[in-house]
């Protein structure tokens, strides 16, 4: 007789537990175990327990290859999930096999468990085994389906194949979800007071593996509701017509300022606040070094040598490499919306900048579209104060949309959902690079589920808000996809080829420098560890699979793209498993949690414009400024959005924090130790600098970086 001996850890979570009868069966190289209960006395499988369990055999099993999960009804009591954490093995010769599982587990079914070590296909030979990758996949490609959500978009994920299985199959989900994009359908209902509608059917039912939970849903909610009331209560959710004086945009998050709103208010409209933003705002990807002025803007030395100076001249400073430009070429043919029945406009502003011998970056010349002419004035520094700073805030209005569609719905939310989607479908759960990228899927989906539910959905805050619309959102970000490329999307490689390495003050770059670094580090000995030789990253099947998915899938196979659709050698694998961490953690905290911080004071971030841009100088008035910025409504739905997007809700998990023990080896879990430890030093270099920095940067500081696209 021999006897295993397990030890079965329920997750902690609320619901946790379950009633229902769970059974074991080990099965070895040389046979496999009776189906047995795990049944004691007393009530199994709390929320945060751990139990032992005996299976007793009549002869050893051999190297144990699987352990499979049963959960079956127990009298008359109701299904129930349960949230499996982990259940480790003891050999009868005091061998410890651990069996990582992290998942809930709904419905009657069988689920097969694989020991930690994690294992490529090139490793397995068994038909067995094989066979369980295969039939594994297949269950989650039947859940995890993709779908077009509208032409020139990375696909998505298609909530309606969330239907009930049969109980006979791996994963056991529970309701059919109403499609994301179906606007108005039952399961969509407002909070009180709220503006949007909250899909509470898309917070409450989706898998339950993706799904935001009991925490996170409560802290998102909560977020949500208090501040939409105090504006409902004061009647500005509905007041329409424009801001009667600019301070009173001050009180519209009175109990909800930071330092920073503070300091965007009292410095909004200096020069070189507006050039800060560009590099270390919530945007700060924008910014190219010219060594030459392009044709599409006349800007002549007259014009700038005021702010020059009388030691330099602007052919000058482009060949010392201190002009930059920041470019909105793609609002150009962007189509355009109406807000409170009202035609809203937007300019294709073209905004040259220079670095001056201080250090500091000021903007030159602003002109507002982009064909130069006498209709299309360059508004310059040394203009009358409201024409320049209505120029200015044109260029942020542009921003705002170029930021909220591009830098962050597309390149983060939507490209993030992309990868982890391929991630479920064509890696096994057992599979190094499933493990290591897991972590960093978390929420995605549900998240962007949400989103397409209540801002992109026809009449959602899309639609209510910004002066572009949902038609005009779409064309945004088929036409950036389109021209997006492997380049823009690995940091070192953008900040390089847009010539910005030596700014000064930079800190978006320096801090994300850091942070790739760490990351890469951490990557390169995971990949090193699992692939040894190009052979062996070439003949994974699984992972080239996992790769052309993506390209085919998050890119539309555009081969201009520059994206890969096959990897050849462990470094490019590095390479490409690096960027994705950093841009589902870090890059979608530095273009997502200073949302509130920038654009609580209105005019640093409008998100539509009510008169179309100026075609000649001197006529711009503080009247005509407040007429020309959204109105009251307008500004307060689109505050409200910035308030909530910028809190995390609660069920945090930092970047580099790990507390699923997918990787069970010694090798990746030292990895995982000196990752942690890069970090924390990380963070301390950031919090020291900060000390010393009149609006400290912290947007990318380790603790702060959730994990995955999650808000």
């Amino acid at each position: 007789m021999a006897v295993y001996r397990l030890c079965v850890t329920t997750g902690p979570y609320l619901k946790a537990g379950t009633l229902d009868n769970i059974s074991a069966t080990l099965v070895g190289t040389c046979g496999e175990s009776p189906k047995q209960l795990l049944d004691r006395v007393g009530r199994d499988f709390t929320p945060g327990s751990v139990q032992k369990y005996k299976v007793r055999c009549s002869a050893e099993l051999g190297e144990l290859l699987l352990l499979r999960l049963h959960k079956e009804r127990f009298a008359f009591f109701r299904k129930d999930s349960w949230y499996c954490s982990n259940i480790i093995v003891i050999a009868p010769d005091g061998t410890v096999i651990p069996f990582p599982c992290y998942q809930w587990i709904e419905g009657y079914c069988t689920m097969e468990l694989r020991p930690g070590t994690a294992r490529t296909i090139c490793q397995d030979s068994l038909p067995l085994l094989l066979d369980q990758r295969k039939r594994e996949l297949q269950a989650r490609q039947g859940c995890y389906r993709w779908k077009i959500y509208a032409p020139g978009f990375p696909r998505m994920v298609d909530v309606s194949s969330f239907e009930e299985m049969e109980s006979d199959k791996k994963f056991a989900l529970t309701k059919t979800i109403p499609c994301a994009d179906q606007g108005d359908s039952p399961g969509n209902r407002y909070l009180p007071g709220f503006p949007m509608k909250i899909d509470i059917p898309s917070l409450l039912h989706m898998e339950p593996n993706i799904r935001y939970s009991a925490t996170k849903t409560a802290s998102l909610l909560f977020n949500a509701i208090p501040a939409s009331l105090g504006m409902k209560i004061r009647g500005l959710l509905n007041r329409k017509g424009s801001w009667k004086k600019l301070d009173d945009i001050r009180n519209i998050f009175w109990c909800h300022k930071t330092f920073t709103t503070e300091y965007v208010t009292e410095h909004w409209c200096e020069d070189n606040f507006f050039g800060y933003q560009y590099l270390n705002g919530v945007n700060p990807v924008m910014l190219h070094c010219l060594s030459s002025l392009p044709s599409k803007l006349p800007v002549t030395n007259d014009m700038v040598a005021p702010l020059l100076g009388p030691d330099t001249c602007l052919q000058t400073e482009l060949e010392r490499g201190n002009i930059f430009l920041a470019d909105y070429w793609i609002l150009a043919d962007v189509p355009v919306h109406c807000l409170n029945g009202r035609q809203q406009y937007v300019a294709a502003p073209l905004c040259l900048l220079w670095l001056n011998p201080q250090g500091a970056l000021l903007p030159l010349a602003i002109q507002l579209s982009q064909i130069p002419g006498s209709d299309s004035p360059i508004f310059l520094p040394t203009d009358s104060e409201w024409d320049w700073l209505l120029a200015k805030t044109w260029v942020r209005n542009s921003e705002f949309l170029v930021h909220e569609n591009n830098t962050h719905f597309l390149c983060t939310h939507l490209l993030c959902e992309a990868f982890s989607m391929a991630t479920l479908r064509q890696l096994p759960l057992c599979h190094p690079i499933f493990k290591l990228l897991l972590p960093h899927t978390r929420y995605t989906l549900q998240v962007n589920t949400i989103a397409r539910a209540t801002l992109l959905n026809p009449d959602g805050l899309v639609d209510q808000v910004t002066s572009i619309g949902r038609c005009g959102l779409l064309y945004l970000m088929r036409t950036h996809l389109a021209h997006f490329t492997y380049t823009n999307f690995c940091l070192p490689d953008s900040l390089r080829a847009r010539g910005v390495l030596t700014i000064p003050n930079y800190y978006y770059r320096d801090d994300g420098l850091k942070i790739w670094a760490a990351i890469e580090s951490f990557v390169s000995d995971i990949v090193g560890y699992y692939y040894p030789s190009d052979d062996s990253v070439q003949q994974d099947s699984e992972l080239q699979a996992w790769v052309s998915e993506i390209f085919t899938q998050a890119f539309l196979g555009r081969e201009s793209s520059g994206f890969p659709n096959r990897l050849c050698t462990p470094g490019q694998l590095v390479k490409y498993l690096t960027a994705i961490i950093f841009n589902c953690s870090a890059q979608h905290a530095a273009v997502n949690s200073g949302q509130h911080d920038f654009g609580a004071w209105m005019p640093n971030a409008p998100s539509s414009m009510r008169q179309p841009p100026p075609q000649n100088k001197g006529t711009t008035t503080l009247k005509s400024y407040l007429e020309t910025l959204p109105e009251v409504n307008v500004t307060c739905n689109n505050l409200l959005l910035f308030w909530l997007v910028s809190q995390e809700p609660k069920d945090q998990r930092p970047l580099g924090t790990y507390p699923d023990q997918h990787f069970t080896e010694e090798v990746p879990q030292r990895s995982i130790a000196a990752f942690q430890s890069r970090l924390a030093q990380i963070s301390r270099d950031i919090r020291e600098r900060n000390q010393g920095l009149p609006l400290p940067y912290a947007y990318l500081d380790p603790p702060l970086i959730e994990n995955s696209v999650s808000i």
